[in-house]
């Protein structure tokens, strides 16, 4: 559990969007499920670089992947989940195209680990809130995890397949009790994006749980993944990070 640079304890660094960023006050109850990862990791650092609207393009152009260039040791974990706007095709700031531009600049995340001596690790988009009329979850990411795991493949990378695993829980849990892992809040916010605390929880377990499943993380690294964070353990920031 240490690096070899220094005594500090490992460090897991998430790059991605606003499903996994952290959020400001005013965003309560919105909870990245990069929030409730600590919980379920305690033995290693999480250091959370998602910030809200970022594709696997604007992470880069608007310099979070230099913040992630310097911060990462050797030894350390890079988590990179992008895809839910690489999609806005609107806007040629965040767009890229499945097959190519998407896996190029998911290719320039996984360098930046490696030159570091850190280790890198895909992870699909989490699936929105969508059933169909026949109440079947529905798959909302078009090609991008198929993109995803086809350059984990030639890359060698390993990956946590958060799309296919979050889309099997919501059919699980139906249309009805999935609003309470969305924002569906009693002041009339519908969000079927974004996550509840309780939502945050269910995707980090995926995610701490898949990171052992690849080999990237011994048992013995998780824990408590039979239990929703608790409520103290979830912080808000007074300043929105995000801003």
């Amino acid at each position: 559990m240490r690096t070899t640079r220094d005594d500090r304890a490992r460090a897991l660094h998430i790059a991605g969007d606003s499903t996994a960023a952290p959020k400001g006050v005013a965003a309560a109850p919105e909870t990245g499920w990069g929030m409730a990862l600590p919980f379920y990791v305690p033995g290693l650092e999480v250091v959370n670089h998602a910030r809200n609207g970022r594709s696997s393009a604007s992470f880069i152009s608007l310099g979070h992947l230099d913040l992630v260039d310097a911060a990462l040791r050797e030894g350390d974990l890079l988590l990179v989940q992008f895809g839910h706007n690489d999609a806005k095709a609107e806007d040629p700031v965040r767009y890229t195209e499945p097959w190519t531009t998407y896996q190029e600049s998911l290719r320039a995340h996984l360098e930046v680990a490696r030159r570091h001596g850190a280790h890198p690790v895909l992870a699909t988009s989490v699936e929105r809130r969508s059933f169909d009329a026949a109440g079947r979850a529905v798959a909302t990411h078009g090609e991008y995890p198929a993109a995803m795991r086809e350059l984990a493949r030639r890359e060698g990378v390993p990956l946590v397949d958060v799309q296919a695993g979050s889309l099997a829980l919501w059919q699980q849990l139906g249309p009805d009790e999935t609003r309470r892992y969305f924002l569906h809040t009693p002041d009339g916010r519908r969000d079927d994006t974004h996550l509840s605390p309780l939502g945050a929880a269910a995707v980090a377990r995926l995610v701490a749980s898949g990171l052992v499943e690849v080999g990237v993380l011994g048992p013995d690294d998780v824990g408590r993944l039979d239990e929703d964070v608790p409520a103290s353990r979830l912080t808000w920031a007074d300043a929105d990070p995000n801003a």
